[in-house]
């Protein structure tokens, strides 16, 4: 039988039944950890169910935040911008709370997972002209057409990271958690499975999503190198059991590819010591 450990490091420490993680990213570390529902069905209830088949007794506590990309995190100070709480913006998943919120770096969670898919995939952002906050309009075809006036008026576009720049983020936000908290610290890569992709020749299509991908993903990689982050491999996962079984489209991992995830997502974390056999706890 397995049990968790609680402790911050996950090396040693008093062992616990419950295990805390706190997970900032999107649909990926959202639909593997906590659950995949799809039109308010549940298709899978999350990493649970994984520690269950391993342990009864284990449980993980799973705090999700959604993220618009690594740079807007770094610049964020935990607090709403004036010019954005005045307003009532129907941003969806996305709250404004949650796009300005610091919590990631405050968190005494056993285990921190991040994702770099909100870098590859979150094209544009806006930069408030005068107060240079950036902003992700989600949802924004939805809004009034006063609120819809009042961005074009008030911000400027900010184009797509480069994999160079994201990664350097990345560097910078693992050494900012790193300042009080030593939880190991997990990051999603994305797969590069994309349906319809049939590209044999490249020239031309240097900028093609599943080439931009594997850029993002090598550049993980070599981030996991410097800083000694462990890497979720989603690529891996999809490649081998097969992107029509694991993944709905270029986004989304159906239930299969939800549950083959969080299998991997706990093995890393056994590996890191998180996890302890009973006989370890006794001794």
């Amino acid at each position: 039988m397995l049990w968790l450990r609680g402790d911050a490091a996950c090396a040693g420490g008093d062992r616990v039944s419950r295990l805390n993680i706190f997970a900032k990213g999107n649909l990926d570390v959202r639909d593997t950890l906590h659950a995949l529902k799809i039109g308010g069905e549940a298709r899978w209830n999350g990493v649970n169910e994984v520690l269950r088949r391993r342990s009864p007794a284990a449980t993980a506590r799973v705090r999700h935040e959604t993220m618009t990309r690594s740079d807007a995190l770094l610049q964020a100070n935990g607090a709403v911008p004036a010019a954005l709480a005045e307003r009532d913006l129907q941003l969806g998943a996305h709250a404004a709370a949650s796009q300005f919120s610091t919590a990631v770096f405050e968190t005494d969670a056993d285990a921190i997972v991040l994702s770099i898919q909100p870098d590859v995939f979150i094209g544009e952002l806006l930069r408030h002209r005068r107060d240079g906050f950036l902003f992700y309009p989600n949802d924004w075809p939805s809004w009034r057409d006063p609120d819809k006036a009042w961005m074009r008026e008030s911000f400027l576009p900010d184009g797509p990271l480069d994999v160079t720049t994201s990664m350097t983020n990345f560097g910078t936000i693992i050494a900012r958690i790193r300042e009080r908290s030593n939880a190991p610290i997990l990051i999603y890569n994305v797969s590069a499975t994309t349906p319809g992709d049939t590209v044999h020749a490249h020239a031309g299509f240097e900028d093609s999503l599943s080439t931009r991908i594997r850029r993002f993903n090598l550049g993980l990689i070599e981030l996991s190198q410097q800083t000694g982050v462990s890497i979720v491999d989603v690529d891996r996962i999809v490649a081998w059991a097969g992107g029509e079984r694991m993944k709905y489209d270029t986004l989304h991992l159906t239930a299969e590819g939800c549950r083959a995830v969080a299998e991997e997502t706990v093995r890393v974390l056994d590996d890191l010591g998180c996890l302890a056999t009973t006989e370890e706890v006794g001794a």
